[in-house]
C-alpha cells in the first residue's frame, strides 16, 4: 500500500508544533530539553533527566510544559492543540528513570494529543514526547 498524503495545505502546517521547557526544583536532579520542537509532521521533543534525587528543594518537583498551538486540519478546519504541564513529584534517592516514567505516565494517562516514553538508568533517563493528532479541538 501507498503512502497517502496527509491532506495538509503546505509544509509549514507540519512544521507547527509545541515547544517543550523543563524545570527541577531539586537540588541534585536535573532535567534538560534535548530536543525543543513537538511538530505535526511527526518530530519528537526529547527531554533528558540526571542524578539522583535529594526529595528537596523549593517544592521537589520536576515540571516539563508543553505549549499550545494552533494548525490547519486535514479537512481545512483550524484545530487547537492544547498545552501539557507534567509534574513529578520527587522523593529521596529517586532515581532519573523513576522520574522520567512518573512524566510519561502523567502524559499518556491525561487526555491529551501526545504519548511518552521513558528510557534509560537510574542515574540518566531520557523522556521523548510525540504528538499524536487525537484529541485536538476545533478553534
Amino acid at each position: 500500500m501507498k503512502n497517502e498524503e496527509p491532506g495538509y495545505y503546505n509544509d509549514s502546517e507540519l512544521e507547527r508544533g509545541a515547544a517543550l521547557t523543563a524545570v527541577s526544583y531539586d537540588l541534585t536532579q536535573r532535567a534538560m530539553v534535548t530536543s525543543r520542537m513537538a511538530t505535526v509532521g511527526g518530530k519528537a521533543v526529547t527531554a533528558e533527566i540526571s542524578g539522583v534525587a535529594t526529595g528537596k528543594g523549593e517544592d521537589g518537583t520536576v515540571n516539563m510544559w508543553l505549549s499550545s498551538f494552533r494548525f490547519k486540519g486535514r479537512d481545512g478546519s483550524m484545530k487547537k492543540v492544547p498545552g501539557v504541564n507534567a509534574v513529578a513529584r520527587l522523593a529521596p534517592r529517586q532515581g532519573a528513570l523513576e522520574t522520567a516514567k512518573a512524566i510519561a505516565a502523567y502524559v499518556n494517562t491525561t487526555r491529551n494529543a501526545y504519548k511518552a516514553k521513558a528510557s534509560g538508568s537510574r542515574r540518566k533517563a531520557r523522556v521523548d514526547i510525540a504528538f499524536t493528532g487525537k484529541n485536538c479541538l476545533l478553534a
